[in-house]
């Protein structure tokens, strides 16, 4: 029988079936770190723990104690590796707010563990994504550990579960039609979106961006107010994307003027960002608008956001337009 963290060569004479039943119960004796865990090949069950195999060997005294090909170590998995797996995630999420709150809990030192579950306990829907995360990466871990077992017993190797192309699970969101109580908090989204843009211009080199957000921001509210006020409702269209629990997350709005449809504001809070949000909210928008209403969907895209062109390339958008900005004072000669 190997020992836990030895370096023994792989000689086991039996083959097991690695079920999800059983990839379950390896995960989590993998996070057990007080415990002695091993796999009875012949079973195809962990074994040990606290009291170690004695007591599970006590439990079957049919078992030969001496039949070392029976037991094999689980894969080891221990706080380093977790940490690893923590800054792992952090390095790849892609909501930049709770990315930075994450990377400072890893550097706690003491406690970092207990920083990084309170920093996710703030945000459910990260949280979510992080659980997400560690299992399929654990999981993989644990069919690497298979496939070692299955080369030495001159077995094909088992397919890795498929990447994750998407941080989100979908359903944790719902995409709806805008209602009447959708407009202060859409007003209020989009009022902190405008500072995010006061602060962003300058460094473009955009100057007077106030006075230009400002004109921005009441063409919006016109236009999202005419659904309540008796207005041409058939040509203004929004959709709200909220959280399982209800949430207001994002909205899109666009103007359709005659056979073209403005795509006008598509803005998600800053918690949510990063999940995906905000390409869900625009397929479902897009699934809205059929041939016969529309032959052409415009969007404008800042360029601080250009990352979101490849959201775009994937809807089947294609650059239509440059806009270029020049302030007279500027000009050189």
């Amino acid at each position: 029988m190997c020992a836990k963290n030895s370096k023994c060569m792989i000689i086991y004479g039996m083959q097991f079936e690695l079920t999800n039943a059983l990839i379950d119960h390896i995960l989590f004796c993998m996070e057990d770190q007080e415990g002695e865990f091993y796999l009875d090949t012949v079973e195809g069950v962990v074994a040990g723990g606290f009291e170690g195999l004695d007591f599970y060997l006590d439990e079957n005294p049919e078992i030969d104690r001496d039949d070392e090909t029976r037991f094999i170590s689980l894969p080891e998995w221990d706080s380093a590796d977790g940490f690893r797996l923590m800054e792992s995630f952090a390095t790849k999420l892609r909501n930049p707010m709770i990315r930075e709150d994450l990377t400072s809990a890893l550097s706690h030192g003491r406690g970092v563990f207990r920083a990084f579950k309170n920093v996710l306990s703030r945000h459910p829907e990260t949280e979510k994504l992080w659980f997400s995360y560690k299992e399929r990466e654990m999981r993989r871990e644990v069919i690497t550990w298979y496939n070692g077992l299955r080369e030495e017993w001159g077995l094909e190797k088992i397919g890795m579960e498929p990447e994750e192309t998407s941080d989100l699970v979908l359903e944790d969101f719902r995409f709806r039609p805008f209602a009447n109580e959708d407009l202060d908090k859409a007003k209020e989204l989009h009022g902190l979106c405008l500072e995010e843009h006061k602060k962003i211009l300058p460094e473009k080199g955009v100057k007077k961006s106030a006075e230009t957000l400002i004109r921005e921001s009441l063409v919006f509210q016109n236009s999202l107010k005419n659904i309540f006020d008796n207005g041409p409702a058939e040509t203004i269209h929004a959709m709200t994307a909220e959280t399982g629990g209800g949430e207001f997350a994002g909205y899109i709005s666009g103007l359709l003027e005659g056979s073209i449809l403005y795509i006008q504001n598509l803005e998600v809070k800053d918690e949510y960002r990063g999940l995906g949000v905000g390409e869900a909210l625009l397929q479902s928008f897009l699934e809205r608008f059929s041939t016969d209403d529309t032959d052409q969907i415009l969007l404008d895209l800042p360029s601080w956001i250009e990352g979101f062109s490849r959201v775009l390339s994937r809807e089947g958008f294609q650059p239509y337009t440059v806009r270029y900005r020049l302030d007279p004072r500027d000009r050189q000669g």
